[in-house]
This record gives C-alpha cells, structure tokens and sequence, in this order.
C-alpha cells in the first residue's frame, strides 16, 4: 500500500491542508491527525462568544461529512511521539507507526507559562484549546475579581469579554502599552481608554512578583509598587512559543518555530511545516517571521499544497489579522517592522480611524479601528505594491477605492 501523506496538527493550518489537497487534485491517502477528540473548530471565538454563553458550541470548520467525502482520514485525539526521518515512519500516542510519503507539520504554538505561578493553581488557566475554553468558561462563571495576566490580543479579548460580563477585570501587563507587538501606539492609547471606560483596570509597565494562595488557590497577585490583586481567577495570557518539539528531536533546523524555505519546505524535502509552528522568509519585508493569525495558518496550508502538488512559487501572501475587544474590532494588514511614517486617519472620538505605515515612502502595514472597508481595500492595495498619495489615504475607504481603480485601470 502506498504511504499516505500525514498531516500533523488539526487546528485551522492543519484542517485546511487535506482541503486544499483535494482542490489541487491531490488524489493520494491523507490522514489527518489530530491531538484533540473534537473535529477541527473556529478558535477566535473561544475568547468572546464561547465564554458568554454556557450554552455556546464550538463551531467546526468542516462537518465530519467533509472529510468523509474528501477521504481524509481522521486520527482525533492522538498525539505524535516521534518522526524517525530515516524510515519515513511517525510513532503515535497509541503505539500505532504510520509510514509517510509527506508529512505536514501544522502543529501551532503553546502558551508560555509564568515562573511565579507554576505552582498547579487551579484556578490559574490559560488559552489555546476547547478543552481550556471550558474550563475558563466554568471557572469565571464563580469568579468576580478576574486578574488577566498579558495585554496583548488574548488577554485584551478575555478581559473585554469578562468585564462585559460585569466581572472585576485587572489586566497585567509587562511591556509601557497593551498590544503593543502588534499595533500603533496611537492604538495602543485608544484601547487603553476604551478598556478603562469598560470598566477594566489596567496596569502596565508592571511585573509580577509573587502569589497569595490557600488550599491550591490563588488569592491575590503581588506586583511591583503595587498593592496585592483579588484573585477568584487568574488567565496568563502573556504569548506563545512554537510547537516544535517533534521537529527538534527529528533534527530538523528550529529558531523561533521550524525553519521553512519560500516554499515551506523543511530541510527534509519530504516535511514541510506550515502555520503557527513555521518561520520562513517573507518577501514583503525581506525578513524571518513567525506570524500567528487564522490568515496565515490557512494560507500556508493552500500554498503547501500547492508546493506538494508541484506549483513551485515563493510564499508572499500578504499578511492580515483582526481581533474583536468589545465594540471595537481592530484590523490590521501588512508589517509594520521598520517603517518610519505613520499617518492617522479618520476619528478615535468616533472610534472609527486608522493609521497607514510607510517605510522610505512605501505603504508597509495599515492598522484600522472599524473600519472595515479602509481594512479590505488596504489589502488590495498593500498585494498590489501600490502606495496611495496622502490625500487618497485621508479620503479613506472612499480616497482609497479611487486609488485602487487608478491602477486597476493602469493594469488593464
């Protein structure tokens, strides 16, 4: 029997990777592992609408018909031990081994954990997976003094989620500004307020230093210059590192996720490694990167698929994210390493601008605050390499229709 193609990781990269498989024309065995017992699901909601509503399901990408239909065998609830490159083989957590032609690594990240609270607290979680949605979900349900640990987007969408659910919500962050890896400063100021007009309280710049706890439990968080925080639930949300222990202990080259060329091949021709987990160059900024979205992870998976099936490009998708924190969503495109130009548009009273990012007078990124139409049109313009005049960006999603039309037109 010939040896299947095995996708490791059911999260958005992996489950994508069998669907674009079958889109390309790919008609070899495909099986699709899984580490989780559930069919693959929508993760951004676990930290808004799931944690609402005890009712709330998680929403599966595919209906299990899907993969029936397509013949792409599923392996839930099983993890990988090992991958022996030499015989092709992969060992998993039930004692099965599986030859492979191809093997994808789509196994995503891992929540960082934090020094001071390794301790087996139960009521210290974190995020990354249904099982730990419902277990946050039945923890903040007895819970009215929340402390979120991290201001980046998981722990701002929490935070936001908890406070609408008339919770006490402290939020810890290390760094001067909330999100501050991902956006603008000017960003970074505007949902600071909007959170503290949420009712959160926010605290940054800060470090934690110690616990308060009884019978497993933490009561309060101590902080520099600071006096101790109630605690009925703690959340670390302070980010994530690559999973790529399999990847490692194959000798396959790892920095900061599993080293990946332009066409998201590891070293070993026959691994490739895609989503969360990858680092690969990107040409739109000329640079290493490890980008975590649901863009990125379905993305790499089409353009894998692509390289599996034999169309050989370089990888150069543009780059897009959004996060939802209460009446706020924030939309962002491109990457804004290294620009030197900012420009602010429309109103933050409003709650509705955006800031455009240039680096040596080129549109690298573009942050919007709902603004929905400058966010999809930035799009275009930023694949397209094409930067709009500063009247045409300030003209917003109306200024920016125009300059797209100009060079569609151009191209025709």
């Amino acid at each position: 029997m010939n040896k299947p193609l095995i996708v490791i990781g059911g999260g958005h990269a992996g489950a994508q990777m069998g669907a674009s498989l079958r889109q390309e024309g790919y008609d070899g065995r495909i099986v699709l592992i899984s580490a989780e017992d559930t069919l693959p699901y929508h993760k951004p909601p676990l930290s808004k609408a799931f944690q609402k509503d005890p009712a709330t399901q998680p929403q599966v990408l595919r209906a299990e018909g899907f993969y029936s239909d397509n013949a792409i065998e599923l392996a839930l609830g099983q993890t990988v031990e090992r991958i022996d490159t030499h015989d092709r083989t992969v060992s998993l957590s039930d004692g099965r081994k599986l030859g492979y032609s191809t093997a994808v690594l789509a196994t995503g990240a891992k929540a960082r954990s934090i020094e001071a609270l390794d301790g087996g607290f139960t009521n210290c979680l974190s995020l990354r997976t249904l099982a730990d949605a419902n277990a946050l979900r039945d923890a903040a349900a007895d819970a009215n003094d929340i402390v979120v640990i991290g201001g980046g987007f998981i722990g701002m969408e929490l935070a936001f989620t908890f406070a609408g659910l008339s919770k006490n919500v402290t939020v810890l962050e290390a760094a001067p500004r909330l999100v501050g890896r991902a956006v603008a400063p000017v960003v970074s100021d505007h949902m600071h307020a909007r959170a503290q007009t949420a009712g959160i309280r926010i605290v940054t710049d800060t470090a934690i230093e110690a616990v308060d706890g009884n019978a497993g439990r933490i009561t309060a968080v101590r902080v520099k210059d600071q006096a101790p925080v109630p605690a009925d639930l703690v959340i670390v949300g302070v980010g994530v590192d690559a999973d790529n222990r399999i990847a490692r202990e194959a000798g396959l080259a790892c920095e900061n996720g599993i080293a990946v060329d332009d066409h998201l091949r590891t070293a070993n021709a026959d691994i490739l490694a895609i989503g969360d987990c990858a680092n690969y160059r990107h040409g739109l900024i000329d640079r290493k990167v490890r980008l975590e979205s649901v863009q990125n992870a379905t993305d790499h998976a089409k353009h894998a698929a692509r390289t599996i099936t034999g169309t050989l490009r370089a990888y150069d998708d543009v780059p897009w994210f959004w996060s939802d924190m209460g009446d706020t969503k924030i939309q962002m495109v491109g990457v804004s390493f290294g620009a030197d130009e900012h420009i602010l548009t429309g109103n933050r009273e409003d709650n509705a601008f955006s800031v455009f990012h240039l680096s040596a007078g080129k549109l690298v990124a573009v942050d919007s605050i709902n603004q929905p139409a400058v966010h999809m049109i930035s799009r275009r313009l930023i694949a397209a390499g094409h930067t709009p005049q500063p009247h045409e960006m300030t003209g917003g999603a109306e200024g920016l229709k125009q300059a797209y039309k100009a060079i569609s037109d151009a191209g025709r």
